[in-house]
């Protein structure tokens, strides 16, 4: 990896480990990154390429070659933390051909009646795909538990069975990217008040983002314990700093292009006599 103003792998830096703590993380750092947003910002411009070409070579195995592997990204985060400018200036910079996007909203009447993930199932990516889920099965944890929509009970056998599944999922081949975008309450607020300030962004705001940041502490809490619970070998937790939004974006294509380096996707071989298709294609 070309480490340019990185100083520690954020793969490395961001994971959340044993003794992790979500109240001693601060949003406002830029950990493990020795450079300013001018430089940040040059940075992810100048790594896009390769996160594109990892990504083509990912799709590219899978169509002609007999690669299975696929990459998703699981993005969790309070309100205006800057899920969407992830998807748009990180997975933006690849091929859209090779992304599928899954935006999880609240569960349909045909998805209630059956179980929680079921209808994350449907959404995996397949092979030579980087998946993303803008939200996903962690809300049936966190906002079930915050909320009191499902009892102690049944929320334990979320966390069990998230666990296994992930698992599961990560023996098929798939490598799972998993990332809180860590912003502070007050940052949230900046945030929602440009939206209210802006005409332009009004259709952004939606008045229940206030009563959820009246629930921070209980959110909090409920994010720790997803991180006790379900960072795994398998599929670990990466804890991103995210009021810094240029630096959101670059540890999070880092961590991007860590994944796909790891899974190390070749391009495939022709399946034809290339020499005799020069032949043919000159005397065409």
């Amino acid at each position: 990896m070309a480490t340019h103003a990185w100083t520690t792998e954020p793969a490395e830096l961001l994971k959340v480990g044993e003794g992790f703590s979500l109240d001693a993380v601060d949003a406002h750092a830029h950990p493990g990154f020795d450079g300013d947003k001018t430089t940040g910002t040059a940075l992810l411009d100048a790594r896009e390429q390769r996160l594109d070409e990892l990504q083509e070579r990912l799709f590219a195995a899978s169509r002609i070659g007999d690669g299975h592997d696929a990459v998703l990204l699981v993005l969790q985060a309070m309100d205006t933390a800057g899920k969407g400018g992830i998807v748009r200036h990180v997975v933006g910079g690849v091929d859209p051909q090779g992304v599928d996007l899954a935006a999880f909203k609240a569960p349909t009447d045909e998805e209630l009646a059956h179980d929680f993930l079921w209808r994350i199932e449907k959404r995996l990516p397949g092979p030579g795909m980087i998946g993303v889920f803008d939200r996903s099965h962690y809300e049936d944890v966190l906002i079930a538990r915050v909320r009191g929509l499902a009892d102690h009970a049944e929320i334990e056998r979320r966390y069990a069975a998230i666990v296994d599944f992930e698992r599961r999922v990560a023996a098929s081949g798939t490598r799972i990217v998993k990332v809180m975008l860590h912003i502070s309450p007050d940052e949230q607020k900046e945030r929602l008040m440009e939206r209210l300030e802006r005409s332009d962004k009004h259709w952004k705001y939606n008045p229940g983002d206030v009563d959820e940041r009246m629930r921070w502490d209980d959110y909090m809490a409920a994010y720790q314990t997803v991180f006790e619970r379900t960072s795994t070998p398998e599929a670990p937790w990466y804890v991103v700093p995210a009021d810094r939004k240029w630096y959101a974006r670059l540890a999070v294509q880092e961590l991007l292009i860590d994944a796909l380096e790891d899974i190390d996707p070749q391009w495939p071989a022709a399946d034809f006599d290339i020499e005799a298709e020069k032949r043919r294609l000159a005397a065409s």
